[in-house]
């Protein structure tokens, strides 16, 4: 492995954006120096899908669950289906779950049983949960204290955009915070802040590509070769070496998704 090698913790490639250069895409990462990658379920019901490709790249790994806007389609989740995916040896996470108050696809309650559905099938399977959280920092914050205390599961905020208070109460609970390209925008300076007072051993980086390209490719579709740009804005931020991110990322990353550690260095 070279001491330049990232991983991407985050990304959408059965999005459509992508179906006609998936080859090439994940090529382009790997030449970029992105040593794997995880593509993040968002509907349990496209589950073959992401297994599809992890199975076909043996550079991607894959997640299971209902995101947000898709709570009140996937409103009784397919427990089953979930369980039958999260046994694959390249599944190593359920989600991406949580609230979503900017859109509001979901009834609320439908979408806050969802979230605590995924928690219970996290702690039940003991892997860890990958959250979205988008305008809804007290209600996120309020749900993981009140699940923590029913019993303890491995989580992480990602793409954070939230409030210092959230990310407070995240680190303080145990979970990971990752970083996307929005870390390189020029009015994230408070998001910086945030990056840079998070503990070196808690920071993970991703795309969430296809959206959010990272400068210099914003506009852009985003991919994950561009996670590249992400760790270089976040070692500014922290101050500490390009090297340096990639290392602690890397180690973050194959910390929490323990199962990326199975059969591989």
């Amino acid at each position: 492995m070279s001491a330049m090698s990232v991983i991407d913790s985050h990304c959408h490639l059965d999005f459509p954006d992508f179906a006609e250069e998936i080859d090439a895409v994940v090529a382009r990462a790997r030449a970029a120096g992105v040593e794997r990658m995880v593509t993040i379920s968002t509907r349990v019901a496209r589950g073959e899908a992401y297994r599809a490709l992890a199975e076909r790249f043996a550079q991607v790994y894959f997640t299971i669950g209902t995101h947000p806007h898709q709570a009140a389609e996937e409103a009784e989740t397919d427990f089953h289906a979930i369980r039958r995916f999260a046994a694959h040896p390249k599944c190593v996470a359920i989600g991406e779950a949580g609230l979503d108050h900017h859109y509001d696809y979901a009834p609320r309650e439908i979408a806050e049983r969802v979230f605590r559905a995924q928690i219970g099938l996290a702690r039940e399977l003991d892997l860890p949960l990958v959250i979205h959280a988008r305008d809804a920092d007290d209600d996120v914050a309020r749900i993981l204290r009140e699940e923590m205390a029913r019993g303890r599961f491995a989580a992480l905020l990602h793409c954070f955009t939230s409030s210092r208070a959230l990310a407070e109460t995240g680190l303080e609970l145990g979970l990971y915070i990752s970083f996307s390209g929005v870390l390189t925008f020029k009015n994230s300076a408070d998001l910086r802040a945030i990056a840079r007072d998070c503990p070196l051993d808690r920071v993970l980086v991703e795309t969430d590509a296809p959206y959010l390209a990272p400068v210099p490719h914003r506009g852009r579709r985003n991919e994950p070769a561009f996670v590249v740009s992400t760790a270089r804005a976040l070692a500014e931020a922290k101050g500490v070496s390009f090297d340096e991110i990639a290392s602690a990322t890397r180690a973050n990353t194959l910390a929490i998704f323990r199962k990326m550690n199975e059969g591989r260095a």
